[in-house]
């Protein structure tokens, strides 16, 4: 029998398992350590880090919670190989220790600033560019100076992607700079640049001189800038503070540092300053400091005149004085164009005084004057203008008192000599450039058609002016009477007929009309017989006697008064009844054919009637012409016809035609 035998069986400890994310690690970011044991008991866990002495404990960065062990902000002090194992009370107490992890923590990707240009000038632009060597999509953060002052936008700086921008630069923007990226994706930021100090140097002095100052007016002033640094500028010239530039124009004149003001003016007085710019850095200058220009008046200068107005042919004296200094010698113009007045035979200057002698038109004008010396001021301001009144002799003119309008023969006519200026005038008359004798008087009258033709007058007087100029001729034009036209409806007539007699005048106006018979005495007048309503005279039941030579004339109460006689219209009265004469064009006559009757008279303007089987009768029908045409003729349409014709109002008929027999037989037919 065998003695009993004791078997020990290990088991192993349980495996112990250590996941670390992230892993790699940037600077500042937080790693989790997770240690996990394949057993459902709690276990506690220990952490090592590269040696077995080198226990992890909490701390500020580190946190240890059950399974987990956090480190916040890492840094490069955090790399190395960690591992963990757990404990606990019941068995087995620990656990194997688990697989060593390398934490791994990688330096954030660096960051370059570059400035350009550095050194800048005040007013120049600077570009401060921020770029990251790994991957892109940064977005960068700009900081002045130590105190992490954050560089934001404003009206001179200017952030775009990786580009700060400092538009006219300031001694304010002066400083240390530096920058950092950010984005979404890890790494999230960079490091931040190396610092670079941006220095901003005041721009080169600029000195203004000017000379002379103070100026007078007129005189020429050069204004001189000067940059003590450097060479090749060229400069900019301002005046007053509402930074308004000075350009060439015609009394401004720039060349190089030069601004040279000819015939200075009032309105060049003012505040002064230059700037200096080139192309080169730095590519302006500071600018000067203002000067003040002033520009005093010129000595006053007065003109006198006398007299003043001046009739032509008078002596006309004009003097030039002026207050300050002596020595002064004139110079005289007339009218805005400059012109010079100088010497001639009307014209005498002698020191101060102009005279012109015998003064015409042409010396009318604003005259004024100027003085002229060697020494300073040399020249005074020019004197006031004065305008010289040269007044022409007064003219006369004539014209038509009455009648108004056309002149008519018959007519008398009031001619009026006037003259505008002055009193206590008396006037001679001319026709045809020949005086009318005892004629002294303002108006004078006239008789047409005897007295036409071209009149004129001329005043004299006892005062200045002693007469006028003559008047320009007056032609007296006589126009033609209205013409008037006498038309006789019918005529020749027939006795018992009534004449239409119409009298017209070629104007618009109303007339009355009187009417004459065969002498220029025998004025037709009401009667039985006779009628006149406006401008028509009726004779009706014309007879024999009314026979003769007819004209008319108008007359009215406005002018003018009447007409021309018209033309003389001589009426003719037949001493018979007149007859009609009927015809046909055919004599055979068949159904469905057409016959034309025609009726003739002698004279015109007859309307014709139409008669079948009596004359008597009613008329078969009415044409105003001569023809009566049947067309697709029956039987029935045979028998005997007449006409007779009718005119005027009431009518007057001619006699009856002689009949025309119209036979009319049946279809005629064509033998083959």
């Amino acid at each position: 029998m065998y003695p009993d035998v004791l078997c020990f069986i290990f088991t192993a400890l349980p495996k112990t398992t250590l996941t670390v994310k992230p892993n790699p690690v940037f600077p500042g970011e937080t790693v989790t350590l997770m240690c996990s044991v394949g057993s459902d008991s709690i276990w506690n866990y220990q952490w090592y880090k590269d040696r077995n002495d080198n226990v992890v404990s909490q701390s500020v960065r580190h946190t240890i919670t059950g399974d987990t062990l956090t480190i916040s902000r890492a840094a490069e002090s955090d790399q190395g190989l960690y591992w963990c194992e757990g404990n606990r009370v019941s068995r087995p107490t620990s656990s194997q220790p688990s697989n060593a992890v390398s934490l791994k923590v990688k330096a954030l990707p660096k960051t370059t600033l570059t400035v350009k240009p550095n050194p800048a000038y005040t007013g120049e632009k600077v570009t401060l560019m921020c770029s990251t060597r790994s991957d892109s999509s940064w977005i960068y953060q700009q900081y002045k100076d130590w105190n992490y002052n954050v560089v934001s936008q404003s009206v001179r700086h200017n952030i775009t992607g990786d580009t700060l921008t400092i538009s006219r630069a300031a001694e304010s923007d002066q400083g240390w700079y530096w920058c950092e990226g950010n984005r979404v994706s890890r790494p999230t930021s960079s490091q931040p640049s190396n610092a670079v100090s941006l220095k901003v140097k005041a721009l080169p002095k600029t000195t203004l001189t000017v000379k002379p100052n103070p100026a007078y007016t007129g005189e020429k002033v050069t204004l001189t800038c000067s940059t003590r640094s450097g060479s090749n500028w060229n400069y900019q010239w301002y005046k007053d503070w509402n930074y308004k530039v000075v350009t060439q124009s015609v009394r401004h004149t720039i060349r190089g540092e030069t601004l040279t003001i000819s015939r200075a003016a009032e309105s060049d007085q003012g505040r002064y300053w230059c700037e200096g710019n080139r192309v080169s850095r730095p590519t302006s200058s500071q600018p000067s400091d203002p000067v003040t220009l002033t520009v005093k008046a010129l000595p006053k200068t007065t003109l006198t005149v006398k007299p003043n107005p001046a009739y032509t042919g008078e002596k006309v004296t004009l003097t030039c004085s002026t207050r300050s200094g002596s020595n002064w010698n004139y110079q005289w113009y007339k009218d805005w164009n400059y012109k010079v007045v100088t010497q001639s035979v009307r014209h005498t200057i002698r020191g101060e005084t102009l005279t012109i002698s015998r003064a015409a038109e042409s010396d009318q004008g604003r005259y004024w004057c100027e003085g002229n010396r060697v020494s300073r001021p040399t020249s005074s301001q020019p004197s006031d203008p004065v305008t010289l009144t040269v007044i022409a002799l007064p003219t006369a003119s004539v014209k038509i008192v009455t009648p108004q309008g056309l002149l008519y023969p018959g007519d008398r006519v009031t001619l009026q000599c006037d003259i505008s200026d002055y009193t206590g005038w008396t006037y001679r008359w001319f026709r045809y450039n020949e005086e009318l004798p005892i004629q002294t008087r303002k108006t004078i009258t006239i008789s047409l058609p005897d007295q036409a033709g071209q009149y004129q007058c001329v005043g004299r007087r006892r005062g200045r002016p002693q007469k006028s100029d003559h008047s320009f001729f007056l032609p007296i034009i006589i126009t033609a009477l209205p013409k008037t036209t006498l038309t006789v409806k019918p005529n020749p007539v027939f006795p018992g007929e009534t004449v239409t007699l119409m009298c017209s005048v070629g104007s618009d106006s109303i007339w009355n009309y009187q009417w004459y018979k065969d002498r220029n005495d025998n004025v037709v007048s009401q009667s039985v017989r006779h009628t006149i309503t406006g401008d028509t005279l009726t004779i009706s039941r014309a007879a024999e006697s009314d026979q003769g030579l007819y004209w008319c004339e108008g007359n009215r109460v406005s002018r003018p008064t009447s007409s021309q006689p018209s033309n003389a219209v001589s009426l003719k009265v037949k001493d018979y009844q007149p007859k009609t004469t009927l015809t046909s064009d055919k004599e055979n006559v068949f159904t469905g054919d057409s016959v034309t009757l025609s009726c003739t008279v002698e004279s015109s303007g007859w309307t014709f009637y139409w008669y079948r089987h009596r004359p008597d009768s009613t008329p078969v029908t009415t044409t105003s012409g001569y023809s009566y045409t049947l067309s697709w003729v029956s039987v029935s349409d045979g028998g005997q016809y007449w006409c007779r014709a009718g005119r005027g109002d009431p009518v007057y008929y001619t006699l009856y035609s002689d009949p025309v027999q119209i036979n009319i037989t049946g279809e005629s037919k064509t033998v083959l």
